[in-house]
């Protein structure tokens, strides 16, 4: 059974080469998607092997539907792989293992994520480890169309996880730039979360279930923080992560890490949806209009 890894890449130089050479030896075909890199990505990407083709950037799961019905993929499964993650452990080997001995109704394979933040891998505060649908059969998935926090749905038959190695979860880029990109995630997320709370989620979606999937229950978590109130969730999830959850054991960078991403992150998403609602005078149906016509339609 062969590979096809699948990376969406902007101005990816400091990452894509660790990326594809964790790729060798595992994946028969590499393509990376780009959205038009100003920097040298598309060049290190074809000295390393991969097919590259380019495509304008609107989000994650529009651009990644576009690979999977653009990309001329000849592989039988698919890996979802991001520029600035690796393969660690022997993940590779053991997913090509569990392929070549899965009957037929196996169709997704979930493996670990490990993040690495500043230098050390997050161990704690509920972030490892973490199990996400990375690998499936070709023609039996797709990526959710969401605004953020999009996952792979698998359409049909079974689905197992891989307990050996990990997919490392590694940006070499500054402090700077990770605020900026996470401002950028945060109107992402606003939205997303407005669409829970105006019910305005597709059919199509990850079914909320929290006795089911990883991906179903973090959609049933996620609903319920919707419901809690505006500037209040953002420190209750700072406390679960950080002191019940033992965030505070991954030392200082731990600490800007759930500080940043656990808190002023949501703080900051939450901000976006006061200012949405003030905008509109926190009337429902403008507001539900708006999302429609601004980042829905």
């Amino acid at each position: 059974m062969s590979i096809a890894a699948i990376i969406l890449t902007k101005n990816e130089e400091l990452h894509i080469e660790r990326c594809i050479a964790s790729l060798k030896g595992v994946c028969d075909e590499v393509f990376v998607v780009d959205s038009f890199s100003t920097d040298r990505t598309v060049e290190i990407a074809k000295k390393l092997g991969a097919t590259v083709l380019q495509n304008a950037w609107k989000n994650y799961a529009t651009q990644f539907n576009w690979a999977l019905a653009n990309c001329p993929i000849k592989s039988d499964w698919l890996w979802r792989i991001d520029a600035d993650e690796y393969l660690s452990g022997g993940l590779g080997e053991a997913v090509k293992m569990r392929i070549d001995g899965a009957d037929e109704a196996v169709n997704g394979f979930y493996v670990r994520k490990k993040i690495v933040f500043m230098g050390r891998e997050l161990l704690h505060g509920g972030w490892y480890p973490s199990y996400h649908l990375k690998v499936w059969r070709r023609g039996f998935g797709d990526c959710e169309d969401k605004w953020m926090d999009e996952h792979i749905r698998v359409f049909s038959g079974r689905t197992e996880v891989v307990e050996v190695g990990d997919q490392v979860d590694d940006n070499l880029n500054s402090l700077t730039w990770w605020t900026e990109k996470h401002n950028g995630y945060a109107t992402r997320e606003m939205v997303d979360m407005l669409s829970i709370e105006y019910n305005l989620r597709k059919e199509e979606e990850v079914e909320p279930k929290f006795f089911g999937t990883e991906e179903q229950r973090k959609r049933w978590l996620k609903i319920k923080y919707v419901k809690f109130p505006l500037f209040v969730r953002p420190f209750l999830n700072f406390v679960l992560r950080y002191i019940f959850k033992g965030g505070f054991l991954d030392g200082k960078q731990g600490l800007v890490w759930h500080f940043l991403q656990g808190f002023w992150y949501r703080f900051l998403v939450d901000a976006k949806i006061y200012e949405v609602k003030k905008k509109f005078n926190w009337n429902d149906v403008e507001i539900a209009n708006y999302l429609k016509k601004t980042f829905l339609s």
